[in-house]
């Protein structure tokens, strides 16, 4: 029975995960945020796309999905491994959206929210070096990615294991650097969009360059 429960509860916190909050909001806003910028459901994404009040409805909603799935589990008692899981699964049922063809965000919010109902004090110290990182660097991917890099360091340094959270402090890790694997990219290249930075005009082909001049002589 409590396997069953245990299964039941993980199950219900990758379908919380699921729910589109960014999409959602956007679509408040006559917006498909799927067509839109990065083509991210995500906070970022929706503040380029939409404005900064449905962006702070989004930063607030992700992270409560990932609390309240970590949050039931630890207060009915279950294990921390259930509590582990279940807080991995809202993140993938962000990241993997079922009812989005298996798409989504890129689970930091909904991470740092499950990971806040599990220990606050190591989340408040993510968000720090993670919110620092964004302000000096001005580019949310790297303030994401050195954030979730120093949790499992942190985590470590303090003591005190319980290491199913040890794991899951991995996996958030993991996925992030996997969903993030285009930024990665950009930033190795100095590419990475910085927060209010407009984004490039494209830079003209060959293809483009001989319509254009084509379009000329025609006229």
């Amino acid at each position: 029975m409590t396997l069953l429960v245990g299964s039941l509860v993980i199950v219900l916190a990758y379908f919380l995960g699921c729910v589109p909050t960014g999409l959602l909001i956007a679509k408040a806003r006559g917006v498909d945020i799927r067509k839109e910028g990065s083509g991210n459901i995500g906070a970022t994404n929706v503040l380029r796309s939409v404005g900064m009040v449905p962006a702070i409805i989004v930063i607030v909603a992700d992270p409560l999905k990932g609390f309240l799935a970590a949050l039931i589990p630890k207060l009915l008692g279950m294990s921390p491994w259930v509590v582990a899981l279940s807080a991995l699964a809202a993140v993938l049922g962000h990241n993997f959206n079922i009812f989005l063809k298996f798409r989504g965000g890129k689970g930091i919010a909904t991470s740092l929210g499950s990971y806040l109902a599990i220990d606050p004090f190591l989340s408040l110290f993510i968000a720090i070096i993670g919110i620092a990182t964004i302000v000096l660097g001005r580019m949310v991917s790297l303030g994401s990615l050195i954030g979730v890099l120093s949790a499992p360091l942190f985590f470590l340094v303090r003591g005190n294991y319980v290491w199913p959270y040890f794991y899951l402090l991995l996996a958030f890790m993991l996925l992030a650097y996997i969903r993030h694997w285009s930024n990665i990219q950009k930033l190795s290249k100095g590419t990475e969009r910085r927060l209010g930075e407009k984004k490039p005009v494209a830079e003209k082909t060959p293809a483009n360059t001989k319509k254009s001049l084509n379009t000329k002589k025609s006229k």
